[in-house]
């Protein structure tokens, strides 16, 4: 049981001005990208009408993830991190402005979407570890970080909810080139609410080392360490086969099982969106340490579970409330490992460390999302979550039985996660 005592302000963290600041530019941007994340993929079907062609546009969109990321880490640790966000928003701005030209003109092709897509992934590649490994310069008093993180976590989640109900209204009464045009004008705004912001400065260890060097530094901290290695390990399986594959499942569930067009489409997403802002705001509230190993062994097969439910589902409703809990469930294990892996990194490693988090969370999409897309191309859209669902339980069961000791070991010693 929770001890109530042990409730924290979930907002203590944002009496840092740097944090606020960022917060608010974020939450707009993370808005627009939230409408295209839902217009994109619904473009792509429309386009082809081919389950196992719109996962190829998510695969190649974070290929560049998986082949560049360890490339990144160490450069994202030389260089100033402020600078590196304002250049990946610049350019992304431009890469939405082009695909909203493309479709307003009406010459938009599929072959465009994977070109732009790929081009978006190569600039996510800077920018998705060194957002994470930004936090950390926000925020003065470093026990607040984990609220950061969490609350960070929540307020994202508002945009899930936002930002695929207003693309499924712009979609069905205005046209999908205004969801591109909004995401360009929200990646112009928080870049200019990166120039109101004065991170705290962090003595940079200097190395003389080459950039490989660098790369098997970092590889050699990250698997020395128990904790971190095995936090990434329960990750990797759950982002691979869960939360990523939304962008292919959902579309083709949407209109082959629920038989929905644009506005229920979006609407759908946004359950995840309410229950994602749920679980932040859980993980930002409590302080427990002894829930770690519930939520970073018990919440994955929970995930499971309810994609095999979603599978079982024909109803509108239910449907959504099966996403809404698998928003919950992902947004506080994700949090939480944010939070172990940050608490456990030292600072000369963050860079590097948040990179690895980003090839295994994110480029992990590229094998998930051809899974997903194989088995709802060929048996149908409730095989692909059943799909999903089935294989995480599978990975889940030798993974808690390898990695279960290195958080006994920790606890027994008072370590913080």
């Amino acid at each position: 049981m929770i001890n109530m005592r042990k409730i924290d302000n979930p907002f203590s963290s944002l009496r840092n001005r740097n944090l606020r600041y960022y917060m608010i530019g974020l939450s707009l941007s993370q808005t627009g990208t939230w409408i295209q994340n839902v217009a994109q993929p619904w473009l792509a079907y429309t386009l082809t009408k081919s389950s196992l062609l719109l996962s190829v546009v998510g695969a190649l969109q974070v290929a560049p993830v998986l082949l560049l990321s360890l490339f990144i880490g160490p450069i994202i640790d030389r260089l100033d991190k402020k600078k590196i966000l304002i250049f990946t928003q610049v350019s992304s701005m431009l890469i939405t402005l082009i695909f909203s030209v493309l479709v307003f003109t009406g010459i938009v092709q599929y072959w465009h979407i994977v070109l732009l897509s790929l081009f978006l992934g190569m600039i996510n590649t800077f920018d998705f570890p060194t957002r994470q490994a930004f936090v950390y310069q926000l925020i003065e008093n470093k026990t607040e970080l984990s609220n950061a993180i969490s609350l960070n976590s929540s307020i994202l989640s508002i945009t899930r909810i936002i930002g695929p109900a207003l693309a499924g209204i712009i979609m069905g009464f205005l046209s999908i080139g205004v969801c591109f045009l909004i995401n360009s004008v929200s990646f112009g705004i928080i870049a200019i609410s990166l120039l109101f912001i004065h991170p705290i400065t962090i003595s940079k260890v200097q190395s003389k080392s080459d950039n490989f060097t660098e790369i098997r530094n970092g590889l050699n901290y990250v698997f020395e360490n128990k904790i971190i290695i095995s936090t990434l390990l329960i990750m990797t399986i759950v982002m691979t086969f869960g939360y990523n594959n939304f962008t292919v499942l959902v579309p083709v569930f949407a209109e082959e099982i629920l038989h929905k067009q644009e506005t229920g489409y979006g609407v759908l997403m946004s359950f995840t969106g309410i229950g994602s802002f749920l679980g932040g705001m859980f993980i930002a509230s409590i302080s427990e340490k002894n829930l770690d190993r519930v939520l970073l062994f018990v919440f994955p097969f929970v995930i499971g579970i309810l994609l095999i439910a979603t599978g079982f589902s024909d109803i509108y409703l239910i449907t959504g409330l099966f996403l809404a809990l698998m928003g919950f469930f992902f947004i506080s294990f994700t949090a939480k490992v944010l939070a172990t892996l940050q608490i456990n990194t030292k600072n000369e490693f963050m860079g590097r460390v948040m990179s690895f988090f980003s090839l295994l969370s994110t480029g992990s999409a590229l094998i998930g999302n051809l899974y997903a897309g194989f088995f709802t191309d060929r048996f149908g859209a409730k095989i692909g979550f059943i799909a999903c669902g089935l294989v995480i339980i599978i990975l889940m069961l030798p993974a808690f039985l390898a990695t279960k000791s290195v958080y006994s070991n920790r606890d027994s010693k008072g370590l913080d996660c």
